[in-house]
């Protein structure tokens, strides 16, 4: 009886791991055939596919459940800007957290930082490092592109001032953008994991 029991668990996952190697990475390796003659496609691809994997396999995260975490969101993010713009994101991380309405808000300010890297800062990749402690959450958006004087940024322009730094402060959270002319840029946005 025990053996039967040991079998029928062991068919059930091996089902339930197949279902998700099809629902994934079957369909991106059709996807890669499909668009064998853009390199950059299928290396945007390929990594999302990775990340996807990663998070199932080493953080107990469902499969395509890119909520369930705040690494599995942000990366999730990172390979929609990848997909659109081209430019390669790494993700390194120090803790992790669920995603509540703050923290999703965290998500998309980080979302857009990523985005102007990628559109602006002339760089194939961009730097996003992610820091989960109990009393706070870090997330850093760094390239190395020409960087920007920001009293240059005319008003009508309002990704830094309304896309992150205000979307940051009314979740309860500061933004602060370093950068100048020659140096790249860094986007520092942090967020205390209470409510003020």
């Amino acid at each position: 009886r025990d053996a039967e029991r040991a079998a029928r668990i062991r068919t059930e996952e091996r089902s339930e791991v197949a279902a998700r190697v099809h629902d994934s990475v079957l369909q991106t390796l059709a996807l890669i055939q499909r668009h064998a003659s853009e390199p950059r496609r299928i290396a945007s691809l390929a990594r999302r596919q990775e990340r996807e994997l990663r998070g199932w396999l080493y953080a107990d995260r469902p499969l395509g459940d890119d909520e369930a975490s705040l690494v599995g969101a942000l990366s999730a993010a990172a390979a929609d800007v990848e997909e659109v713009h081209g430019v390669r994101i790494e993700i390194a991380s120090a803790g992790d957290c669920p995603v509540d309405d703050r923290a999703g808000a965290l998500v998309l300010a980080s979302r857009e930082a990523m985005t102007n890297a990628s559109k602006f800062a002339g760089v194939e990749e961009v730097d996003v490092y992610v820091e989960v402690t109990d009393e706070q959450i870090s997330v850093f958006v760094r390239d190395r592109g020409p960087g920007f004087d920001r009293s240059a940024v005319p008003p009508d322009r309002r990704g830094l001032a309304e896309s992150i730094e205000g979307r940051l402060e009314r979740a309860g959270g500061r933004a602060t953008v370093t950068s100048a002319p020659g140096e790249g840029t860094e986007v520092e946005l942090r967020l205390p994991r209470s409510a003020p």
